[in-house]
């Protein structure tokens, strides 16, 4: 930033009188509104019974729907969709555009749709309407037949039910035909047309009793839905024959088929009976076919199969005419992985080693598919082993888990030290074979000592950082390390229940604060010695901040009341606390460091200059956290920018605006008390008003506004209404006067002073003091640092400005306002009002827009500043703005037209530049209108 100074500035706006500026008020200056109009390939646009508009589509086509909308500032719109088909029971999509399209919109995506426009100014205007899909499927038509006795008689009757469904909006219309003939049913005994109990009219069945020669024919189900949409009718036909039967089929292979990886797979569903002939179809259980999968007609090919093909097929064959027919095949991949083995010591003897003179025993388990088809070979020092007195084999050991081979030793003799092998295949398979080997010598074997490093029987680590617990283990052979949780109902990080490690050591990453706590590390019972298990504990603890109660609370008391603020430590590892700070709109607070053994409080009087964000940061060695306290004396928070004046002699009206926060915060607020009943409910965000009539210029009036609960009346809130030509605002309220920030724009303008400056930011950028050059005064501020880019807007919008009761001079229909401020920049600023013209303070050229900015005026009743900051081509862009002035009259002349150096006659429908003055190399330009 360039300029040490804030410069002043003066606008001058001139506001006529013509009736086509009052037509330009009504659109530009009033609270958003909205209405929903439509284009596309609408069927039918009507009101139905609660006035709301019904717009029919036809499935497929385009849906365009435009939102218009009125208001300034500019609304922003937002569309939304609920309540759709029962397969869509819920689903909201924003779209912030003024108009929605959807190409080719699915029967999925009717419902209703919602247009809400917002622009910060009253209540948000919304518009529905219900958006019906049209649509009608194909039928679909199913004969299913019965035969049945007939007492009393010797021959059977056979009937024939012919079934036809269809999905369609709205409900379709069946007529049924025996070739081209309509049937119907009264006119033809042997048939009955009926619709089945809760099908909801999307089905017809044609009942066709004791089957006679004539209704063996062509039979035709007819849908409609009246050309709706111009959908056009649909239908489906099926002949019935006296050979007309249901499906039946039959596999070329067994329900079970055990093949090998990378083999071919040939499945054949042969139909063996059915009329008209059945269509065969496959799927798979679960998930769809493999991609690799070839369909040939009833048969199905599978080329080099892997474990992931494996699963249950079905063949499928449909003729409409009974019950589809099916078979499952279950198709079975070998695999073999994971072989462990174990030691076992004379178990009778409650040995954990081996000893001469005692019995030993060595089983082997492989995890496979099919498990029961394993087959497992012994070998001792390579040669076969067989049964004998000494040495047993055991296909399927009852003490081990299914699908485990045992070779038990005897009597165990110096001869018995040998090396075992234990190879598992499958008979004739082409998977290769696995093998583990187990020396057993008198040095080979010995238990497994587990042990934890000294120092690693507490692990610390902050939350968010790496972990690694460790359990040494050694023995002969060393077996694998199993963690588990020592709760028995947590889970390991991983989801599982127990993690193998094979060094001992489990590795945590990403630590959180749910991961703390003991973890017990044991010895496997494979892979080694299986004795009884070896294990060791080793506790996790994870430091984080302190967890504080409330992280946010409201705080609401009368003024001159004591108010304390408790913020509970709930947890903290460590819990040891290093620091309590308080703060009060982020100001450090200078007060005795508190007890930190004790729960944090403030306690103070309430008055209307400490009202504000109290935080209360506690510190522990992991971090800081924050309890937030929204401390205010007020019940609900009002604010009306100005006065609303009328032309009734001396007198002029204000009127009140309010709204509650938070309604369900306080015990139910039925109503306000404004010196007169005031009987309307309140609601969260609502802008409720009141308009005081009858006041007297130039006199002040206290009005005390007061919420009335089911209990009692509260408080009382007061504000001084003073009547005034002049509007000054030096942004020292947090409220700022009734300014507002554009939505659509695409930053804001902060509010800020020396104190609150980000200590951060970049070198000679922003004023050091606001206007009056107090470090303690406000302004309102835009920053050109990252994120920000060249061209990028933000705007601050002013309350609109009534001037229905101001008379311009005798003979005169326009009355000069003067707009002035003080600014302090280096990027480019424009000043406009949303009617018409734009000004702008910086270094570009004037717009032509400007020259015509007073011959189609402002407005004759409202009017509202738009200060719009833009980013200029470096960081140093910023811009400040205090002091804005809104003044009855023609700005000053000394501070204009005087000190320009030259006059002369100026057109009043014309801006004229009068002044230049050059700053630091940099050129700033003056505009004022003239009266």
């Amino acid at each position: 930033m360039c300029l040490s100074t804030w410069i002043p500035a003066r606008l001058h706006v001139c506001v006529c009188v013509c009736v086509c500026v009052c037509m330009c008020v009504s659109v530009c200056t009033a609270p958003a509104n909205a209405q929903i109009v439509h284009s596309g390939a609408a069927c039918n646009v009507k009101d139905d019974n609660i006035s709301e508009r019904i717009y029919t589509i036809k499935e497929g086509d385009t849906l365009v729907l435009q939102c218009i909308v009125k208001g300034h500032p500019r609304p922003q719109v937002r569309w939304t969709k609920t309540a759709g088909s029962a397969s869509d029971k819920f689903q909201e999509t924003s779209i912030y555009n003024e108009t929605l399209r959807i190409e080719g919109i699915q029967r999925v995506q009717g419902g209703r749709y919602y247009c809400k426009a917002d622009n910060g100014v009253g209540v948000a205007a919304i518009k529905s309407i219900r958006v019906d899909v049209q649509y009608l499927d194909t039928p679909v038509l199913t004969v299913h037949q019965t035969i049945s006795d007939v007492r009393g008689s010797y021959y059977q009757e056979k009937t024939v039910f012919l079934r036809c469904t269809v999905n369609s909006n709205p409900p379709a219309r069946f007529i049924w035909k025996r070739g081209n003939t309509l049937i119907e049913q009264s006119k033809d005994n042997g048939v009955d047309i009926y619709e089945p109990l809760y099908t909801q009219g999307e089905t017809k069945v044609l009942k066709l009793k004791n089957l006679r020669p004539k209704d063996f024919a062509d039979y035709t189900c007819q849908v409609s839905v009246r050309n709706v949409c111009n959908i056009e009718d649909k239908s489906v036909t099926f002949r019935l024959t006296n050979a007309t039967s249901p499906p039946m089929i039959r596999l070329s292979v067994n329900d079970t088929v055990v093949v090998d990886p990378g083999q071919d797979v040939i499945i054949t569903c042969e139909v063996t009976a059915g009329f008209p002939p059945p269509t065969v179809t496959w799927s798979r259980y679960p998930g769809p076919l493999p991609l690799s999968a070839q369909v040939r007609g009833p048969t199905l090919i599978l080329r080099a199969v892997t474990p992931a093909d494996a699963g249950f097929y079905n063949c499928s064959a449909v003729n409409n005419v009974g019950n589809p027919a099916r078979k499952n095949i279950n198709l079975v991949v070998r695999t073999m992985s994971n072989l462990t083995f174990q030691i076992t010591p004379d178990s009778n003897k409650d040995s954990e080693s081996i000893q001469m003179g005692r019995d030993l025993k060595l089983s082997c388990h492989v995890d496979a598919t099919p498990q029961d088809k394993v087959n497992y070979t012994w070998y001792k020092n390579g040669a076969p082993v067989f049964n004998s007195e000494s040495l047993i084999l055991l296909r399927s050991d009852p003490d081990m888990a299914p699908g485990t081979s045992s070779l038990e030793i005897v009597d165990m003799k110096f001869r018995d030290l040998a090396t075992y092998s234990c190879v598992a295949n499958f008979p004739g398979s082409r998977v290769p074979e696995l093998r583990v080997d187990v020396n057993i010598s008198q040095n080979s074997v010995s238990p497994a000592i587990l042990s934890v490093p000294k120092g690693g029987q507490v692990v610390s680590v902050r939350e968010g950082g790496n972990a690694e617990l460790v359990c040494l283990v050694d023995g002969k052979p060393p077996p694998p390390i199993l963690w588990s949780r020592v709760e028995k109902d947590l889970l390991m990080p991983s989801g599982k229940p127990i993690v193998e490690t094979p060094d001992g050591r489990l590795r945590l990453r990403n630590v959180s604060r749910d991961m703390m706590g003991a973890y017990r590390c044991q010895t496997a019972p494979y892979n080694g010695l299986n004795i009884r298990r070896r294990e060791a504990q080793v506790q996790l603890s994870v430091q984080y901040p302190p967890v504080l109660d409330p992280v946010f609370q409201d705080v609401r008391s009368r003024n001159s009341q004591m108010v304390t603020l408790r913020c509970t430590v709930l947890r903290s590892n460590p819990p040891r606390l290093t620091d309590i700070r308080w703060f009060r709109n982020g100001d450090f607070i200078r007060m005795p460091m508190p007890d930190l053994k004790e729960t944090p409080e403030l306690k103070f009087k309430l008055e209307p200059t400490n009202n504000g964000t109290y935080e209360c940061r506690v510190s522990n060695n992991a971090g800081t956290s924050t309890c937030t306290f929204n401390v205010s004396g007020k019940w609900f928070y009002f604010d009306t920018p100005n006065p609303v004046r009328i032309l009734k002699g001396n007198n002029y009206s204000y009127n009140l605006q309010w709204t509650q926060k938070d309604p369900e915060a306080t015990d139910r607020i039925i109503g306000y008390w404004i010196s007169v009943w005031k009987s309307k409910e309140p609601e969260k965000g609502v802008l409720l008003s009141y308009t005081i009539s009858d006041l007297r210029i130039p006199l002040s009036y206290e009005v005390r506004l007061a919420p009335v609960t089911t209990y009692s009346r509260g408080d009382y809130i007061s504000r001084t209404i003073q009547y005034s030509e002049h509007h000054v605002c030096g942004f020292e309220d947090d409220r700022i006067c009734g300014f507002s920030q554009d939505r659509s724009d695409v930053f804001d303008w902060t509010r800020q002073n020396h104190l609150t400056q980000n200590p951060k930011r970049s070198a000679n950028t922003g004023p050091e003091t606001d206007r009056s050059g107090t470090k303690e005064g406000y302004y309102m501020y835009i920053e050109a640092s990252r994120p920000r880019v060249q061209g990028d807007k933000a705007r601050l919008l002013s309350p609109l400005f009534n001037v229905t009761s101001v008379r311009g001079p005798k003979g005169s229909g326009r009355v000069p306002y003067c707009v002035s401020f003080y600014y302090h920049m280096k990027g480019n600023l424009k000043i406009y009002s949303p009617q018409k013209g734009i000004y702008r303070y910086g270094t570009r050229q004037i717009e032509d827009i400007l020259k015509q900015l007073l011959s189609v005026c402002l407005c004759p009743f409202l009017f509202q500043i738009v200060f719009e900051g833009i980013r200029g081509p470096s960081f140093e862009g910023d811009i400040a703005i205090d002091d804005v002035s809104i003044t009855l009259g023609k700005c000053k002349q000394e501070n204009t037209v005087a000190s320009a150096g030259k006059t002369g006659k100026l057109e009043y429908d014309f801006l004229r530049e009068v002044k230049l003055r050059e700053i630091h190399g940099r050129i700033w330009k003056y505009f004022f209108f003239p009266s």
